[in-house]
């Protein structure tokens, strides 16, 4: 799975994919409208079998589609159900979110799955959208030839990667910045960098 995504506002469902039993979505976010945290299920969930407030559900909630059921080229094993990972858009920043079950934070790792991300990184990094693994807070960023340890994420968080290339051979300069609110709008505060030599295909 080497697809490129489209961006969040241009995601539809694909016919016939539903959720049927997947209800993974209902224990790794958090939820405003419900008070409800990331990382344990809600309590309006009957896991394995659905939402007991289908009918009322929180506009979050209501809007919420997974990679698996908008991406084509996502199989059936990337069922979040089958891969205790739930891949989504940020709305934001349009980057890959692969957000993993806490109770299996290794799922990432794991074969197809770790290669098939690294694939995705390759494909989509050039046209902004990186490939981050959320384990509750904890973030790594997946690059085409490597992992790096990003540590804790915060929401008001965001990543930007530049690949420079040189005699030597290239760099990925990874940085984080903090965004701030002001009067005269949004701002980008330099939180971290950090270099990392491209690694050479085996």
């Amino acid at each position: 799975m080497t697809a490129a995504v489209s961006s969040a506002s241009e995601a539809q469902a694909v016919p016939g994919r539903e959720c049927g039993s997947c209800t993974l979505c209902c224990k790794v976010y958090n939820v405003v409208e419900l008070g409800k945290a990331a990382g344990k299920w809600c309590s309006h969930c009957k896991p394995g079998r659905g939402c007991t407030i289908h009918d009322k559900l929180p506009n979050e909630c209501a809007a919420f589609n997974c990679l698996w059921k908008t991406m084509p080229s996502m199989s059936m094993q990337w069922k979040p159900e089958q891969s205790k990972m739930v891949l989504t858009l940020h709305p934001d920043t349009n980057n890959i979110h692969v957000v993993v079950d806490p109770g299996l934070p290794s799922a990432w790792t794991r074969e197809p799955y770790h290669g098939q991300l690294r694939g995705l990184a390759k494909t989509n990094m050039m046209k902004g959208h990186l490939v981050v693994v959320l384990v509750n807070e904890q973030a790594t960023l997946i690059l085409p030839d490597q992992d790096v340890t990003i540590g804790i994420l915060k929401p008001e968080q965001v990543i930007s990667v530049t690949l420079e290339t040189g005699p030597s051979g290239g760099v990925y300069d990874v940085k984080i910045f903090n965004r701030r609110s002001t009067a005269e709008g949004q701002t980008l505060e330099m939180a971290s960098t950090s270099r990392h030599p491209v690694r050479s295909a085996a």
